[in-house]
Order: structure tokens, then C-alpha cells, then sequence
């Protein structure tokens, strides 16, 4: 069991851009955009979020394939 909370933020493997925005964007069919896979609600507020909660972030659209860049 985790008893300890961690309060500064996982040390990311690379540097990272940002913001995980590729100019792809597209909410069509969802709440998850097709081109960086952050929620509507994630897009709205990552100016705002904090540098733990964006990296919180990045680790779940990495491990789910994005960024996507359309080639």
C-alpha cells in the first residue's frame, strides 16, 4: 500500500514539449481528441494544470499511442 504522497512530479524520461498539441485536433465522436488524446476538459485547463498533473497526462497518451501526427 502507497502510504506516501508524492508531491513533486515523476521525472519525465525525455524533455517534453508544452503541450501534447499536435494541430490535429478533432472531438468529433467523443470527449478524447483524435490528434493528442487529451479529454475536452484536459484541453481546456492545461494552461492552468500543474506541472504534475500535465505529466500525470503525458504518461497516459504516451502508453495509449499519442500524439498522433497525420502522415
Amino acid at each position: 500500500m502507497l502510504s506516501e504522497v508524492r508531491s513533486e512530479p515523476p521525472v519525465p524520461v525525455a524533455p517534453r514539449p508544452d503541450t501534447p498539441c499536435v494541430a490535429v485536433c478533432s472531438t468529433t465522436f467523443d470527449e478524447i481528441c483524435r490528434g493528442c488524446g487529451r479529454s475536452v476538459v484536459e484541453v481546456a485547463h492545461w494552461v492552468s494544470m500543474s506541472e504534475l498533473q500535465k505529466e500525470l497526462v503525458w504518461q497516459r497518451i504516451l502508453a495509449q499511442g499519442y500524439p498522433r501526427r497525420n502522415k
